[in-house]
């Protein structure tokens, strides 16, 4: 039975239990530069992994997402999907979504949890529509189904971002190798990334004046 502490195996005193996200935690920054620095590491990215839920067994499901537009000041993602595929019937099910980012030369990452919706409008679709789709869709050979803008199986899902979480850094790899060697010999905590959390509210403001 869970007490509602959450989950414990020792008792660390007065010191955190987990000092690395207390050494790297960046709290010294506005907003707006959270949010900046956040939407210039997800356009730089690119590619990112959405975790949807299947609709039948409650399972997470997660699958490689090339990221096609940005709306609401670049915090709202837009990703190209064919409608007849299982992730479209798993976010009708459950809107709920994880979009997650990765830069692994330099041990950046973002994790973006909102909530999901299928848009068929052609207007928006034609807007981001590129021609590489052909590649993923096929030409099914009735003039309708060929893989271009008015190929009626591509659709956008919007993400609407409720928050997120970040890590970046401005250090290069011999230094966060170099950080990593001492934190190691002295049992301190390697001061490599700037974690830093995007409050719903924060999305919100941002929401609101972009």
């Amino acid at each position: 039975m869970s007490s509602g502490q959450g989950f414990s195996n020792a008792s660390t005193g007065s010191k955190p239990a987990d000092p690395y996200k207390q050494a790297n935690t960046d709290s010294e920054v506005t907003t707006e530069q959270k949010i900046e620095d956040l939407v210039a590491f997800i356009s730089n990215i690119k590619y990112g992994m959405m975790t949807t839920r299947d609709a039948k067994t409650g399972h997470l499901v997660s699958r490689a997402m090339a990221l096609a537009g940005q709306e609401a000041g670049g915090v709202d993602l837009l990703f190209h999907t064919n409608t007849e595929s299982h992730k479209t019937d798993e976010l009708s099910s459950d809107p709920h979504a994880n979009i997650s980012f990765i830069n692994s030369t330099n041990s950046e990452w973002a994790s973006i949890s909102g909530t999901a919706d299928i848009i068929t409008d052609r207007s928006l679709i034609k807007k981001y529509y590129s021609p590489t789709l052909k590649a993923w869709l096929g030409d099914l050979g009735d003039g309708v189904h060929d893989g271009g803008e008015n190929d009626p199986r591509i659709g956008i899902i919007r993400v609407k971002t409720v928050k997120a979480t970040y890590s970046i850094s401005s250090k290069n790899f011999v230094a966060k190798a170099i950080d990593v060697v001492q934190s190691t010999a002295t049992g301190k905590p390697a001061q490599i990334n700037k974690l830093r959390e995007i409050s719903e509210e924060e999305i919100k403001y941002w929401r609101t004046s972009n």
